[in-house]
């Protein structure tokens, strides 16, 4: 029997093959954190990213800075069992990479290790370009996030847009134009205006993907569980293209009503078994 190298085996879509889309088609991303979410957007998402988001659409925090490591690589293992093709990235919450570069690649590559993920995702201050660089150049992929960083919400004073003002506008280009040249293979950004967001894909060589941007991004991502509908209240760039509280609702009533009247379950629902 012929052998077949591992190359023969890759079927994902790659960090590389998105840096390609840049000003081409546009990227489509979503969020997922468990394996049957994931195996209902891998056929339609280019990429899949499990985001520290986890820890409030999910886990019921306040804000992501409470994510930990071992919460990251256990909804990163669930995404990756259930998904085939999209390129699926995984955030690194708060406090695993900003102390210094080595402590970014230890943690950076027990995710990958662990998970099978295909790279990694880090929020993109002033600081980061030196450690993007670090973790490249030892063969981890590294998509990068300027704008509004969830992570930094207590120095930001909250979920607010950024860029209102000049300094800040050109601090948020400058930092997109560093994590592309450290190699970063594509950007994240979020809370923007429109022409903050045109400014910064026109700047930088990789991808932009905006949540929160326009549509003047190279593609767009959004939190899933805010898309379609598990919340009443979501940010305002959001856009709900389903109604999942409302479905959850009416299901848990029908049922509840069914019990509360002995009507389920049913024969249909029930075992029968015959004496031998």
């Amino acid at each position: 029997m012929k052998l077949m190298s591992a190359q023969n085996f890759i079927s994902r879509i790659t960090a590389p093959q998105i840096t390609a889309r840049k000003g081409k088609e546009p990227i489509v991303c979503l969020t997922a954190y468990d394996a049957p979410t994931a195996a209902i957007l891998d056929e339609h998402c280019d990429l899949i990213l499990v985001g520290d988001s986890v820890g409030m659409v999910v886990h019921g925090l306040t804000t992501t800075v409470g994510v930990t490591l071992d919460m990251m690589i256990m909804h990163g293992q669930a995404v990756m069992r259930a998904s085939k093709r999209a390129l699926v990235v995984v955030d690194l919450p708060f406090g695993s990479y900003e102390d210094s570069p080595e402590t970014a690649f230890k943690n950076a590559s027990r995710v990958m290790m662990e998970t099978g993920c295909q790279a990694v995702k880090i929020e993109s201050g002033s600081y980061a370009a030196e450690t993007i660089a670090y973790l490249v150049e030892r063969g981890i992929p590294v998509m990068s996030h300027v704008g509004l960083r969830p992570q930094s919400m207590n120095v930001l004073g909250g979920f607010r847009a950024r860029g209102r003002r000049k300094e800040v506008a050109d601090e948020i280009v400058e930092n997109a134009i560093a994590a592309a040249e450290a190699g970063s293979f594509a950007v994240v950004v979020e809370g923007v205006s429109e022409v903050l967001a045109d400014k910064v894909t026109r700047a930088v060589s990789i991808p932009t993907i905006g949540i929160g941007a326009s549509a003047s991004c190279d593609g767009q991502i959004l939190v899933t569980p805010d898309m379609l509908g598990q919340f009443e209240r979501v940010p305002k760039f959001v856009k709900k293209y389903g109604d999942m509280k409302g479905l959850v609702e009416s299901a848990a009533k029908a049922y509840a009503d069914e019990v509360g009247a002995r009507s389920f379950p049913t024969e249909a629902n029930t075992y029968k078994f015959t004496k031998k």
